[in-house]
Parts: C-alpha cells; sequence; structure tokens
C-alpha cells in the first residue's frame, strides 16, 4: 500500500482519536459513567463496535474499553526511513478510527439531541438525518435483499458545481443505488447543492444526507454491518463473517472529492476492511495492487463524468439498466419521489377526475405487440392546472398467459410509473391517482411514455408469460367512463375468483426463498390464504413467479396428506421445508403461533406475540415505535423473530393475514387477539368488523386494546374484563 497514503491514514486515525477520547472524557465527567449512550430506536447498539467486537455500548463507561482497544489498533507513526509492508497496519488504524468515530457520534446524540432530525427526509430547518433507526434500515433492508438496491455510494466532500453534483446523483440513482452524503469540500456539502438545484434528497429518493461531519461515514458503515447481521445471519462479534459478507454481498464504495485529509484518509482505510474501496477526483496516490477489494482499493484523477462508471467497475458490480426510451430518467430510486403542490403541473384520478387502471389478457390475434395510444387531450394540449380524466387499460396476450395473472401484473403499473421521474402513482383500480411534475412537462413527458414504460417493462420482468402487450391511454371522459365499467366487470370476476380460493381447494402451495441468501434457513410457505409475511407476494404472485422462473425462488409444493388440521402441518411442507432449510427447520405449522411457527428473514410487515397474562395476542406493525405490552418495542421483537430461527410465541405476520380465516387457527382464531397498535387497527378496521361478524362476534374490534388503552399486559387485561373479550374464557395456550 501506498506509504503516503498509509502514513496520512495513520495521522489521521491518531487524531479521531484523540478527538474522540477528549469528549469521552468530559462527557464522563458531565454525566457520569452510568449515563445511556446509543444511536436512536436501534436494537444494534453502536452497531460498528457491536458487528466487530460483539461489545454492547449502553452506558458511557462501556466506552473505556473499547478506547483501550482503539489504542491498541492503532500502529506507531510511519517511519521515514523504514519500508515495511503498509496495507495491515493502516488497515488497524481505519478500524480504530470507526470505533472512536462511533462513540463519537453517540456522544454528540447525547450532548446534542436535536442535532440531527432522527427522520427520514431533511425538515426545513435541518438537513442532517443522522444514523438510520432500526424502522428505516429494516424498510430499506428489503431492498438490499431482493437486490433493487446492489449497494451504496459513501461520498466524502462535494463536486465543484450543482450540476456536477446532480449529474453524478442521477446517474448513481438510475444504477438503484443508495447515496450516502458526507461531510463539505470548502464549506460547500453535496446535499446543499443538490437542493439548491431543486433535487429531492432524503430517503425516499435515495440521496441520503447522513452529517456534516466526516465522522459522520460511520453511519454508512453501521447500516452494512447491520444488513450482514439482520439479514446475513453473522453473529455479533464475527468480525470475519461481517467483513467477507459484506465484501460478496453489499456493492458499496467511497466517492471523495476535492483535497483529501488525513482523516479521510484513516476513513477511507477503514473502508477498506470492508472491501469497499475509495474513488478520488483529486490528485492523490493510488493503490491499484488487488488484496482486500475486490480489484483496486484507491483510484485517483477520475473525470466526472466517468466517475460513476469507474467506481462501479473497481468494486466489480454488475448493475443491468434496461433503458426506456422515455425523456426523463428511470428507475427505482425515484419511486419515493413526491410531486408537491408548487411542482404540480397536473393530476389525473385521485378524486380530481375519473381515473381507472386495468390489465386483461386477450387472444394472441386481438393485441399488437408495441401498440401504444392516446386518445383524447395529452399534456402539451392542455394548461398548467386543467386535470383530465384517465383511463390505462393494457391488453396482453401470451401462450402461457392465465386470467389469474392479471391482478399480477397489473399491480406492477404502481411502482413502474413511480420508477418515472417527476411523475407520482398513488393507489389502484379505479381510485388510481397520478400527480405530473412541471420539470417532467418542460423535457417533453406525454401520455404515450407511460405506454412505453408499461409495454417494456412488462415484457422484461414477465416475458416468460407474455408474448404481447398493448396500451391504450384514454382522456376523453366518455371514453374513460366505458373503461370504468369494463374494470368493474373484471374486478368483481378477479374478486370473487380469488375469493373462492382456500388452502383446501388448492393441492399446492407456493415457497419464497428470497431472503435465504440472507437468513439460509428461512423458508417462506405461502397459501391461498396466507400472504407471505413481507406482505409482497400472495399464492397467486408464487405461481406467477414460478411459471417466470422455474428454477426461481418460488417453487410449488404439494402440501400432500394433512398431520393436523389446526396446526397446519402438512406431510409435504415438512418434506419441502426441512430439504430447503438444509435440516434446520424439519417441522412447520402453517397456522400456529405456539408449535413449530413459520421461520422469518426480517422483512415482515408485523409481528405477533404471545401476552401469557392476558391469554391472547399482540400484533404490531414495523411503523409504530412506541413500547408493546410484551415489553419490547418492534426493534427488540424483530430480534426475536428473524434470522431463520423457529421461536414459539413471535411470529412475522403480513398484515393481510390478520383478517385471513386461517390466522392463528390453532390458538383459537381472530378471537385470540387482544392489542393492536392504533395506525394497524384503523388501517384494517373494515376487514375486522366484517371479520367479527363472521366469527359471530359483531362488536369485536372494539374489544381489541390498542396504545391509548395501555401497553403493558395489566393494562390490557383491565380492558379485556371491561369488554368482555373472548380470550379470557378460551382455554390456555401452552
Amino acid at each position: 500500500m501506498s506509504k503516503i497514503i498509509c502514513s496520512a491514514a495513520i495521522r489521521g486515525a491518531h487524531k479521531i482519536v484523540d478527538m474522540a477520547e477528549q469528549s469521552y472524557e468530559e462527557a464522563l465527567k458531565k454525566y457520569g459513567p452510568e449515563q445511556e449512550v446509543a444511536f436512536p430506536n436501534t436494537a444494534y447498539f453502536l452497531p460498528i463496535i457491536y458487528s466487530m467486537l460483539g461489545a454492547k455500548v449502553e452506558k458511557l463507561g462501556d466506552m473505556k474499553d473499547i478506547f483501550q482497544e482503539s489504542r491498541y489498533l492503532l500502529p506507531d507513526d510511519v517511519s521515514e526511513n523504514v519500508w515495511l509492508p503498509y496495507l495491515a497496519p493502516a488497515l488497524d488504524a481505519g478500524m480504530a478510527t470507526f470505533f472512536a468515530e462511533e462513540m463519537y457520534e453517540a456522544i454528540r446524540y447525547l450532548n446534542e439531541p436535536n442535532f440531527y432530525t432522527k427522520t427520514e427526509d431533511p425538515t426545513d430547518e435541518n438537513l442532517w438525518l443522522g444514523a438510520a433507526d432500526d424502522v428505516i434500515f429494516r424498510k430499506r433492508g428489503v431492498e438490499f435483499v431482493d437486490g433493487t438496491a446492489p449497494g451504496f455510494a459513501a461520498i466524502m466532500g462535494a463536486p465543484p458545481t450543482k450540476e456536477i453534483a446532480s449529474n453524478i446523483a442521477l446517474e448513481l440513482q438510475e444504477k438503484n443505488l443508495y447515496i450516502f452524503m458526507h461531510d463539505h469540500s470548502n464549506g460547500i456539502s453535496m446535499p446543499e447543492q443538490l437542493l439548491d438545484n431543486s433535487v429531492q434528497v432524503g430517503w425516499n429518493t435515495r440521496l441520503v444526507p447522513f452529517g456534516k461531519s466526516y465522522t459522520t461515514a460511520v453511519f454508512a458503515i453501521g447500516f452494512a454491518c447491520r444488513v450482514a447481521m439482520a439479514f446475513g445471519g453473522i453473529k455479533p462479534g464475527d468480525y470475519k463473517g461481517n467483513l467477507i459478507y459484506n465484501k460478496d454481498r453489499t456493492f458499496a464504495f467511497v466517492m471523495a472529492f476535492g483535497p483529501v485529509s488525513d482523516e479521510w484518509y484513516a476513513n477511507a482505510a477503514g473502508a477498506i476492511n470492508w472491501g469497499f474501496p475509495t474513488i478520488s477526483d483529486y490528485d492523490i496516490p493510488e493503490v491499484l495492487p488487488t488484496g482486500i477489494c475486490t480489484y483496486e482499493h484507491v483510484v485517483s484523477k477520475v473525470p466526472h463524468e466517468e466517475f460513476v462508471q469507474k467506481a462501479i467497475e473497481v468494486r466489480g458490480l454488475k448493475v443491468n439498466i434496461s433503458k426506456i426510451d422515455i425523456p426523463l430518467s428511470f428507475g427505482p430510486a425515484f419511486e419515493g419521489e413526491r410531486i408537491r403542490k408548487d411542482d404540480l403541473f397536473m393530476e389525473c384520478g385521485g378524486g380530481r377526475t375519473t381515473g381507472v387502471e386495468v390489465l386483461v389478457s386477450k387472444e394472441l390475434d386481438e393485441v399488437q405487440d408495441g401498440h401504444v395510444v392516446v386518445e383524447g387531450p395529452d399534456i402539451q394540449d392542455i394548461k398548467e392546472g386543467q386535470n383530465l380524466p384517465i383511463a390505462i387499460l393494457v391488453e396482453v396476450a401470451g401462450r402461457e398467459m392465465q386470467s389469474d395473472f392479471e391482478p399480477i401484473l397489473e399491480r406492477q403499473f404502481h411502482h413502474l410509473i413511480n420508477y418515472i421521474q417527476g411523475i407520482m402513482h398513488i393507489g389502484q383500480r379505479n381510485i388510481m391517482w397520478i400527480r405530473i411534475g412541471k420539470a417532467a412537462v418542460e423535457k417533453g413527458f406525454s401520455f404515450a411514455h407511460i405506454g412505453k414504460v408499461l409495454h417494456g417493462k412488462l415484457h422484461q420482468e414477465f416475458g416468460a408469460i407474455l408474448d404481447k402487450v398493448q396500451v391504450k391511454i384514454y382522456t376523453e371522459q366518455d371514453k374513460v367512463e366505458e373503461v370504468v365499467e369494463l374494470a368493474k366487470g373484471v374486478y368483481d370476476e378477479r374478486d370473487k375468483r380469488l375469493g373462492d380460493m382456500t388452502d383446501e381447494t388448492e393441492e399446492v402451495f407456493y415457497s419464497c426463498t428470497l431472503c435465504q441468501s440472507f437468513a439460509p434457513s428461512h423458508v417462506c410457505v405461502i397459501t391461498p390464504e396466507r400472504v407471505g409475511m413481507c406482505g409482497a407476494y400472495n399464492w397467486l404472485d408464487g405461481k406467477a413467479s414460478f411459471q417466470i422462473n422455474p428454477t426461481g425462488p418460488n417453487q410449488p409444493i404439494q402440501k400432500g396428506e394433512c398431520v393436523d388440521e389446526d396446526l397446519g402441518t402438512f406431510i409435504g411442507i415438512n418434506d419441502f421445508v426441512n430439504q430447503a432449510s438444509r435440516g434446520a427447520v424439519p417441522d412447520v405449522s402453517c397456522y400456529s403461533l405456539m408449535t413449530n411457527p413459520m421461520t422469518a428473514c426480517g422483512c415482515f410487515e408485523a409481528i405477533a406475540a404471545m401476552l401469557p397474562q392476558c391469554n391472547g395476542i399482540m400484533v404490531v406493525n414495523r411503523d409504530y415505535m412506541g413500547m408493546t405490552p410484551s415489553g419490547m418495542k418492534f426493534t427488540s421483537l424483530a430480534g426475536m423473530a428473524g434470522g431463520g430461527a423457529q421461536t414459539p410465541g413471535f411470529m412475522g405476520v403480513s398484515k393481510h393475514y390478520l383478517t385471513s380465516k386461517k390466522l392463528f387457527k390453532a390458538e383459537g382464531g381472530l378471537q385470540r387477539v387482544v392489542w393492536l397498535p392504533k395506525m394497524l387497527k384503523e388501517e384494517l378496521k373494515d376487514k375486522l368488523m366484517e371479520r367479527g361478524k363472521e366469527i359471530g362476534l359483531p362488536d369485536f374490534y372494539d374489544m381489541i386494546a390498542d396504545e391509548e388503552v395501555g401497553t403493558t399486559e395489566e393494562e390490557v387485561l383491565k380492558f379485556m374484563k371491561e369488554k368482555g373479550h373472548p380470550a379470557l374464557k378460551m382455554d390456555a395456550v401452552v
């Protein structure tokens, strides 16, 4: 490794450890060793330290041993007269840097609790978000599971102009990468440049402003460490496993803009431990031989127009980008983009006008592939603020196409239209809503481009079952009403077909092992009456996925003989799960929380947990951040229910499953549910009330406690007695 880089990294590491230790000594005098310290709302403590050393830093006093470890790792300054192999001491200096910076940032949270927003998006008063909490991490971690986010770029400093910053950010977004931004160059930060150029920043656009100093690089590295622990089954303290996992699976790299300080060198040396190389636009020494990183470790003097491509090349990331012939950028990074009032040109549907979208299957000779037509006024034909009705009718044909696949393909409209920069899509069916931004119109966006996106992407993603796709878009009220009537008939027939399906009517269930690369023993079993716990895959999705990719993560399972009807135990399912989990899970019950419950990787929408005193079950969704009657918050419960392990009394579930007739069948069904967060209870109100009537308890909805009733078992039990909750008379669950 370059002697110049090694010397600078070690010098920087000494400065950072000294700075952090001084901060620690001052905090110790002010607060005492028993003062609690933490990054907000996370079960991973200080994640780099936790993942590398297995140490839980919970109090100020816990930092003493970590500083001793940091001092032990710090090598002496590089001698001017003696040549040595410099890679190992530089890597040690980098690790000491991250330990020190993580403690420094934890103390900052203590001294300045409002220094970071602790939100998903910047506020009007504060740009810097700080460390991702577990709600954000779990939500975004799924994207690292399914490949929609192959990695991230950790950016230090800022490019010379806001235009260059915007171009680099856009190109990274188009590659589906997250962009974690830190520090500044000459007093200017990249997030400020983006905002000044009208680019939205925040988790929803994958442009994440972590912090205003170089020390916040630990938020990016800590995120990678948490991915390995949460989804990869890597245990805290298994430093080797964590580093190798991230090198092989998390395709991340450092982008440094402008002059590189000793402190930046120290952080770059730390990132190399994880296999994350550094790409710089400045004239610094290079480290071109391979070793820890897949390819080069440090590459410099890279022109800005080649920056992203060079970073991807050096990291060894293979990104497949499907170019869609539209005048706007396209990709998952734009899915969370909002079109606010000041940015709005026009909108369709959403109660403003009539709106509907529907996909139907036709015979091959009835569909002209690639035909996209717009009947009625287009965007260029109207003035700003003039809204239009809209009907999007997609007609498909294919030798392998089945009517059961129609709703699966139709559900793709939401994210595919949202992938278009400057377009926002909400809802589905005849409650859909599209907002179109001024910037999109200025670039020449037309309704026909929606048709091009749907034609191209449906072919690419569902080519195994589709041969032809044509798109008709109507913006005249009479034609829109015609499509509405057509769609209502399609919806009614579709709902009836889906509604009539039960676990008893089908002999084949489907597996989902999409997350198994992260939780090797996890196998999800999807049945007609049990949606995957992530909420993203139902039985029809599994069937369609198998048709599309016969060797993929969704495989058919012959359920076989039913051993126990209430538990939902089937010989065929047990055989499949035992084989697919490599013997880790020999038995699984489809309908039980207590007996061989289904495993989870960590992507669940909600967690169910037994409340023994109440003789009932609570369910908490990941968006709820408060305490639950189990004595744990969602983040702590996630450790009990995830990781591919069976933990009786704890199980990941989807929201949809909460109104299934198979819900907790072995424990007595829906009437065993005693507590839900208010937000979840209200979201499912209509379906819960309908299910209550079906089970002969029309007032059951009002018997379910929420956080306004209480967050302890004692408070919930008191409420249950007042309401006469049926769980009080049910047999005890053992």
